[in-house]
């Protein structure tokens, strides 16, 4: 399975004054390389709202590599690196690549789901334990049982 879930044109409103791509535009790949993601593994936004549950950020940090400016078109991968089965809890490794395969940035996130009416955290329903199983995994992948 590819590791590819976004590609993109950097757009005018994704830069900054330095005219490169500004720092929360990175965060936006990267979210909707997630969302992309698990709506391709079957988990779209409807399957979420049924079951009252989102996903929350409790990290995100980025690392910058090379610089992308406009109207470069973009890659992001999306790996999961850490997933505890007991509460769901989860970190990702996200590479924004450009055209000529050189990574730019690489962006790692940690977070949980969230029970929406309950505004606490929450376990996934075992039912999606299936889904979750089909994420890349990253080479260093860590699950947790405990």
């Amino acid at each position: 399975m590819s590791t590819i879930f976004y590609e993109g044109q950097v757009l005018w409103a994704q830069l900054d004054p330095n005219r490169h791509v500004r720092h929360s535009a990175y965060a936006d790949f990267c979210a909707q390389a997630r969302s992309n993601m698990l709506n391709q593994l079957g988990l779209s936004l409807q399957e979420f709202a049924k079951h009252q549950i989102g996903p929350i950020l409790f990290r995100e940090e980025l690392v910058y590599k090379r610089e992308i400016g406009l109207d470069e078109f973009v890659k992001v991968s999306v790996e999961l690196v850490k997933f505890n089965v007991k509460n769901s809890r989860f970190s990702f490794r996200h590479e924004v690549i450009k055209a000529d395969g050189v990574v730019a940035a690489v962006v790692n996130v940690d977070g949980a789901w969230m029970d929406l009416n309950a505004r606490k955290l929450t376990r996934i329903p075992e039912t999606w334990d299936a889904y979750i199983a089909k994420i890349p995994k990253a080479t260093d992948y860590e699950e947790i049982t405990t």
